[in-house]
């Protein structure tokens, strides 16, 4: 579906976060003088309603009934296609869609790098983009990582190439993307998709619905393997990372098979994952039909992203890290390998989306950091799982209200050297709009300029 085919029909725009606001920005620029709805939070009617819009109706009642009285309703990706009122709604014929589909559908043709994963897929989006501008590409990064797409939709002269990472909400609504990456699977978001099968089975759209002109997966992560198998018994183009036969990673070096092409302490990513990404990143760009070795020195100038085990700063001999982004068990585990052998201190807890923690305890029981310090609304239940093996493993675990309580336990626990290291395992909501507020505050907590640490460099159009 085209904007222009939403002319003519009764189209409201469902929640207003940044892809809402985009969405109402396009219409406005498209279709002007179309009287629209936006279906948002009571807390946002105040903004709508300064921008004095007559055509504009303001309404917080999303129910299934409100949402049946449209045709067309543009949903944000955050709010779930399975729950209702969404589905009871399309029972009742109205045809939900989304920015990033109106987006493709506008852009029908355009060179894509989509990307999606369960971790790593900002950071590898943000590599493919700096590595395809290092190479003379004028180049567009854009999508969940942080710029709606349709912030991007008439862009003159158009990017010679496009990368834009996919969330699992966003993942069903690419076309045709010229390289489509996925780079691992791991269970989340199963408030929003249902189940783990479903969650994987909608990631996977990306290569599985899709049609990509190649399919770019991780030859070490199993699920891949195998729907890498079915795809090409169906006549789809894969290329594989992390393999001997192509970039990997082999003792602290970037390889191209067997091929040592870079010694990652030249690099500005930390942790064997991001060393991985970057095997991603630089496969990605092979796809595209470049050649990547001679680009690969000039990672050294990437600035990695926000929120990453993101080193913010020192003070009184403490060291604070803000892996904010983590939301999985997984993704905590690979921070603490990261920190392994150092006296760290680790904040764990948020949203509670009944993810498993035994593989974290196992972790913590098997090398455990100087202190584990729960919080949020999952913290006591992390408490309790690791209470038992917190004396024999030799940890300081502490349960805490609040971020400011989390840091000073931490500092007691450290005492004169080591590292604070945020890496919460679960997501920020409701206690913070995003991972990118829970992040700041855990900065202004520590004491530093939470502002300073947020910036993503390279987002848009350059």
């Amino acid at each position: 579906m085209r904007i222009s085919e939403l002319d003519g029909k009764r189209v409201a725009i469902w929640g207003y976060g940044r892809e809402g606001r985009a969405a109402l920005a396009a219409l406005r620029w498209r279709l002007p003088g179309r009287a629209l709805t936006v279906f948002c939070k009571d807390e946002e009617v105040a903004e709508l309603r300064a921008q004095e819009d007559p055509t504009l109706a303001i309404r917080t009642d999303a129910d299934a009934a409100s949402l049946s009285s449209f045709d067309v309703i543009i949903k944000s990706p955050g709010i779930s296609a399975y729950a209702s009122p969404k589905v009871d709604a399309e029972l009742n014929g109205v045809r939900f869609t989304s920015g990033t589909t109106l987006w493709f559908a506008e852009n029908a043709g355009a060179h894509c790098v989509c990307v999606t994963g369960t971790k790593g897929k900002s950071t590898v989006s943000a590599l493919i983009a700096f590595l395809l501008r290092a190479a003379g590409e004028r180049t567009a990064l854009a999508g969940n990582i942080g710029l709606p797409l349709l912030e991007l939709l008439d862009v003159q002269p158009p990017p010679d190439a496009w990368v834009i990472e996919l969330s699992s909400y966003q993942a069903g609504d690419a076309v045709r993307p010229e390289v489509a990456v996925v780079l691992n699977l791991f269970p989340e978001h199963l408030d929003w998709h249902g189940s783990e099968a479903r969650y994987y089975a909608d990631k996977l759209k990306l290569v599985t619905d899709a049609r990509p002109g190649v399919a770019l997966l991780n030859g070490a992560d199993a699920r891949l393997l195998e729907i890498g198998t079915a795809l090409a018994a169906q006549g789809q183009r894969l290329l594989w990372f992390n393999t001997e036969a192509g970039w990997h990673v082999r003792d602290r070096w970037i390889m191209r098979g067997g091929r040592a092409v870079i010694d990652v302490k030249f690099l500005p990513l930390p942790g064997r994952h991001n060393w991985v990404n970057l095997c991603a990143a630089l496969a990605a760009v092979e796809a595209l039909g470049l050649d990547p070795l001679p680009l690969v020195e000039r990672v050294v100038e990437f600035v990695p992203l926000p929120h990453r085990l993101q080193r913010i700063g020192e003070k009184d001999g403490l060291v604070y890290v803000n892996d904010s982004i983590s939301t999985t068990p997984m993704a905590s585990i690979a921070a603490l390998d990261w920190y392994a052998g150092k006296n760290t201190a680790v904040l764990v807890g948020g949203y509670d989306r009944g993810l498993d923690w035994g593989v974290f305890a196992e972790r913590v029981a098997a090398d455990a950091p100087a202190a584990v310090i729960t919080l949020g609304q999952n913290g006591p239940a992390i408490f309790e799982r690791l209470k038992a093996i917190a004396s024999a493993a030799k940890f300081v675990l502490r349960e805490s209200n609040s971020m400011e309580e989390a840091v000073r336990f931490a500092q007691e626990a450290l005492g004169a050297r080591g590292t604070v290291l945020l890496s919460p395992g679960a997501p920020s909501f409701p206690r913070y709009r995003d991972y990118a507020e829970r992040g700041k505050h855990f900065a202004q907590a520590a004491g530093f300029d939470p502002e300073r640490i947020s910036t993503i460099q390279g987002l848009g159009v350059r």
